[in-house]
């Protein structure tokens, strides 16, 4: 896992860091991993509800919309582990079938790293984001701005709506990666990637036999709360 080297957007972490520890579960669960399942708070305006950790309106979902267990995962677009586990994560969800994919950019390797996850999240103004994800994910070479924005136009993006979301819908676009930056931190992620599956929080990679064994036991979880519940 990449090191933490910059916070460029963190806001307000000391009533975060306090909904964390509520939501961090004490038992460490399948693979020996330590792997602590996440329970959700009742305040919708933390940053750490489920819904946000889980559902954020703002941010496109890829994978099976409607399955039954969504994935977060935390990148940065310079990071060479996100690069490389990236086609391994998608042929999991691919094989499950039931799984929604959440890509939630944590841009903490430098300036280039935040435009790349502004240009992004802008491209989904065009409904392209995750085309637009796919091909600044399917590099080998650090990013810098003139290739972003080659990449970005390569895989069809338009580069001028693409600069006039920018700006126009900055605001939304600077309090995704906040929010994201927020959890991340709070759920004490020390770098990229890193995931919650289901109702569970994994701090690093995993292979493709260890996250089709998280995802089963995050499905495992959640029929045995649905059984408990009234």
């Amino acid at each position: 896992m990449m090191p933490l080297s910059i916070d460029p957007v963190r806001r307000s972490p000391a009533t975060s860091r306090r909904a964390a520890l509520a939501l961090l579960g004490a038992g460490s669960v399948a693979l020996g991993l330590g792997l602590k399942p996440v329970r959700a708070e009742g305040d919708p305006e933390n940053v750490l509800t489920e819904a946000l950790v889980l559902r954020d309106p703002d941010i496109p979902v890829a994978g099976n919309l409607d399955g039954d267990i969504t994935i977060v995962e935390y990148f940065d677009y310079n990071c060479p582990y996100c690069r490389k586990l990236e086609p391994e994560l998608r042929q999991v969800v691919f094989d499950d079938g039931k799984v929604r994919l959440i890509w939630k950019d944590w841009p903490i390797l430098g300036p280039v790293s935040m435009m790349a996850s502004r240009m992004v999240l802008a491209s989904k103004y065009q409904d392209k984001y995750v085309r637009a994800h796919e091909a600044l994910m399917g590099v080998s070479s650090r990013l810098t701005e003139p290739r972003i924005k080659e990449l970005l136009s390569g895989a069809g993006i338009d580069i001028d709506r693409l600069n006039s979301a920018l700006d126009s819908k900055a605001k939304t676009i600077n309090a995704i990666i906040a929010r994201n930056n927020d959890q991340a931190i709070a759920f004490g992620f020390n770098g990229t990637p890193s995931f919650i599956v289901g109702k569970f929080r994994v701090p690093n990679a995993l292979t493709m036999d260890q996250f089709g064994q998280v995802i089963a036991d995050a499905r495992k979880a959640a029929t045995d709360r649905n059984k408990r519940s009234p």
